[in-house]
C-alpha cells in the first residue's frame, strides 16, 4: 500500500532517532522555527489615579520572583512569603557552608572549596528562553553551558559488542549515522520509496545522505567504512609522514543492538540543543538578582503558610515566622507553591480547585556534586565539559563548562530521575556517594575515585517544601488543569506547572507573565 510522505518521515524516525528525522527533514525543506510570545508588562502609568493594590505572593521561587518583579516595576506593593531562607526555590545552588536535613532526616554540610559549587536544580539555560532576558535586565552574567561534546561518552551496559565499554559520542553518532544513510540511500536508489518520493527528492535524498553518513557513491555501493575520521582517530593525524589511523566501524548489527544512537535525539529537542548558557558563579545568581530588584525588605523567610482564603474585601494568608501564627490580608494573591503542596494548604478554595492542584503529579530527580582536586577529565580523558549518559542508574554525568585548566572542578557525578532517582535518594549521603563512584568507575576508570575533596547530593522528593523536582499531568487538555488558569475569586496561580515548559525558569516566568496581565487586566477593569 502506497505511503504519504508523513508515513515515510514517521519510518525515518523510528529507525534512525530524532536527528535522523530533522536532518531529513532539512534535506527535503521542511523545517520551521518559532518565536516566544511577546509580553507587554503593566506600567505605572496604568494606575495612575487608582489606588495602589497589595499583592500577597507565596513563594520566593522563579514564579514567585517574576510576579513580584512585574508588579513591583508597575507600582503595586507587593509582600513575598518564602518557607525557606532564601530565595529561588528548586533554583538552588550547594555552596561550601551550605546545610540543609531533607525529609529522610539526613543533613549535609557542604565542604566545597571557595569558587566551588553545584547547581542541584536547574543547570542551563536554552537560547530562546526568556530566562536570558531577565539575565540581561537584571544583570548576570552569563556564560556558554556545554550540553554536547562530541568526546564526552556513551555507555550501555549489556551483552553485545559494544556494551560495557565507554564509546565517544562521535564515534557512536558516526557508525549509527552512516549506517542508517547506507540503508536509506540503497533503499532509495533501488526504488522502494519511488512511490514516497519523486525523481528531485531522490537525488536530493541520495545526495543528502552522502554527506550527512559519509557513505561512499552509487558505484561503492553507498557503503559506510568509516574512513574519513568523524568517528575519531587511533592515532591522531601529526607532523612529517604521520596522516592519522582511524579504526574500522563497530559491525551494523552491533551498533543497532547496542542502543548507542537511541540519546542522539537529546540534543535535537528545543529546550537541549546548543548553545546553552549558565549564569557565572552558579545559578542563583538569578534569584538574588530578583530579590536586589525588587528590594529585600518585601520578603518574610522562614514564612510557612498555614492558610489561605478569598475574603469579601481580597485575601487573607496566616503563616508562622517562628514560633507565632501571623496573618497578613492584601487585595489579592498569587499561589505559586508546588501545586501539590498548594493543595495541602488549609483554605476555603473550592474542591474543584484543590482537585484540580490534585491532579499533578511530582516526579522525582537527583544530583550529586563531586569536587576533585585534580581535573583527570580533562587532563586524562580530553574531555572539557558536555555529559556523558549511561544505561546505568546514574543516567547522567555533568562535566563543568567552567574553570577549564584550573587546579579544582566539580562535576555532576549523577543526574537521575524517576525511579533510579528514588532508589539513591533512599540511602544515605554517603552511600550515595559510593554507589556513584563505583558506577563512574565503569566509564572513567579507577581515577574516578581518586583526590575527592568534597561531595553534596540531592533527593528533591525528600527536599521539604519541594518534594519533587516538577510535576507532571494526566493532561492538559480536558479541563482540569485549565480551572488553575483562571483566578479563583482575588487567588490567583502561577507557576512552570502551569506552562507547557515545566522543569525550566522559562516556564515559571512565561507562567508568571500570564499570571500578571491577567490581574493588572482585573484592576485596571475596576
Amino acid at each position: 500500500m502506497p505511503q504519504t510522505r508523513r508515513q515515510f518521515l514517521q519510518q525515518v524516525g523510528i529507525t534512525g532517532g530524532a536527528g535522523v528525522l530533522y536532518s531529513t527533514m532539512g534535506a527535503l525543506g521542511l523545517t520551521t522555527a518559532a518565536q516566544t510570545p511577546a509580553f507587554a508588562a503593566p506600567t505605572r502609568n496604568d494606575l495612575n489615579g487608582r489606588g495602589k493594590k497589595h499583592i500577597v505572593i507565596l513563594g520566593a521561587g522563579i514564579a514567585g520572583l517574576t510576579s513580584a518583579y512585574e508588579l513591583g516595576k508597575a507600582g503595586y506593593k507587593v509582600t513575598l512569603l518564602e518557607a525557606r531562607q532564601r530565595p529561588g526555590g528548586r533554583n538552588w545552588t550547594v555552596r561550601g557552608g551550605t546545610e540543609e536535613k531533607d525529609l529522610h532526616g539526613n543533613t549535609q554540610r557542604a565542604r566545597f572549596s571557595k569558587g566551588q559549587y553545584m547547581n542541584a536544580g536547574p543547570g542551563r539555560i536554552p537560547q530562546h528562553h526568556v530566562t536570558l532576558d531577565y539575565c540581561r535586565e537584571l544583570g548576570v552574567a552569563i556564560e556558554p553551558f556545554v550540553n554536547q561534546n562530541a568526546d564526552a561518552y556513551l555507555y550501555r551496559e549489556g551483552t553485545t559488542a559494544l556494551s560495557n565499554k565507554a564509546v565517544r559520542h562521535r564515534t557512536a553518532k558516526a557508525d549509527v549515522y552512516g549506517y542508517v544513510s547506507e540503508l536509506l540511500a540503497k533503499a532509495t536508489d533501488q526504488g522502494a520509496l519511488d512511490s514516497l518520493l519523486s525523481p528531485v527528492d531522490k537525488e536530493a535524498l541520495i545526495g543528502f545522505l552522502g554527506s550527512f553518513g559519509a557513505i561512499g557513491n552509487k558505484a561503492a555501493g553507498f557503503a559506510y567504512t568509516g574512513t574519513d575520521g568523524r568517528r575519531g582517530y587511533e592515532v591522531e593525524p601529526g607532523a612529517g609522514l604521520e596522516g592519522g589511523k582511524t579504526a574500522s566501524p563497530y559491525g551494523l548489527s552491533d551498533v543497532f543492538a547496542s542502543g548507542v544512537g537511541n540519546y542522539f535525539s537529546f540534543e535535537f529537542g528545543w529546550d537541549q540543543a546548543m548553545m546553552m548558557f549558565q549564569p557565572v558563579g552558579g545559578m542563583d545568581r538569578i534569584p538574588y538578582a530578583f530579590e536586589q530588584a525588587i528590594g529585600r525588605e518585601k520578603f518574610i523567610y522562614g514564612a510557612k503558610v498555614l492558610g489561605l482564603r478569598n475574603t469579601s474585601s481580597g485575601v487573607s494568608v496566616i503563616y508562622t515566622n517562628g514560633s507565632r501564627a501571623r496573618e497578613i490580608k492584601a487585595d489579592y494573591a498569587i499561589c505559586a507553591l508546588p501545586p501539590h503542596i498548594a493543595a495541602t494548604v488549609p483554605s476555603n478554595l473550592p474542591a474543584d480547585i484543590i482537585g484540580a492542584l490534585q491532579y499533578a503529579k511530582p516526579t522525582n530527580a537527583g544530583k550529586i556534586g563531586i569536587e576533585y582536586g585534580r581535573r583527570w577529565w580533562e587532563l586524562d580523558h580530553r574531555i572539557y565539559g558536555g555529559i556523558t549518559n549511561s544505561n546505568l542508574d546514574l543516567v547522567n554525568m555533568w562535566y563543568p563548562s567552567t574553570g577549564f585548566h584550573g587546579e579544582r572542578g566539580t562535576m555532576i557525578g549523577y543526574y537521575n530521575t524517576g525511579a533510579n532517582a528514588t532508589a539513591y535518594g533512599a540511602l544515605s549521603p554517603a552511600a550515595r556517594f559510593e554507589r556513584a563512584v563505583a558506577q563512574g568507575i565503569k566509564i572513567h576508570g579507577d581515577g574516578y575515585g581518586k583526590d575527592v575533596k568534597a561531595a553534596f547530593s540531592v533527593d528533591w522528593a525528600g527536599t521539604e517544601y519541594s518534594r519533587g523536582s516538577w510535576v507532571g499531568w494526566p493532561s492538559q487538555t480536558d479541563g482540569i488543569y485549565a480551572k488553575l488558569l483562571e483566578p479563583t475569586g482575588n487567588i490567583y496561580f502561577a507557576g512552570d506547572h502551569l506552562s507547557h515548559t515545566i522543569a525550566w525558569q522559562h516556564g515559571a516566568m512565561v507562567s508568571a507573565r500570564a499570571t500578571v496581565t491577567a490581574l493588572h487586566s482585573k484592576v485596571m477593569s475596576r
